[in-house]
């Protein structure tokens, strides 16, 4: 498989479980479902680890499947501890 082809494959458990690391069964399944890619998978890890300069300089709000993956991870992802 070409470097290029590799964002614009499907998702298959092992590349969510890769990038997202351990997920709840339901999450990855509703993960799966939204037919994102692996690039759209990326862009959403990205934007929920606030990595800005992957989301570009005009800081573009996620569409389609990226953001569907996105509220996915967010409400998987534990609430931060106060200090």
């Amino acid at each position: 498989m070409r470097a290029e082809q590799a964002g614009t494959d499907p998702l298959d458990a092992e590349a969510v479980r890769q990038l997202c690391g351990d997920v709840s069964d339901e999450t990855l399944i509703a993960i799966l479902a939204t037919g994102a890619t692996v690039a759209e998978l990326e862009s959403a890890v990205a934007w929920l680890e606030g990595e800005s300069e992957t989301m570009g300089e005009e800081a573009r709000p996620l569409e389609g499947a990226a953001a569907q993956v996105y509220d996915l991870l967010i409400e998987e992802k534990p609430p931060a501890e106060e200090p």
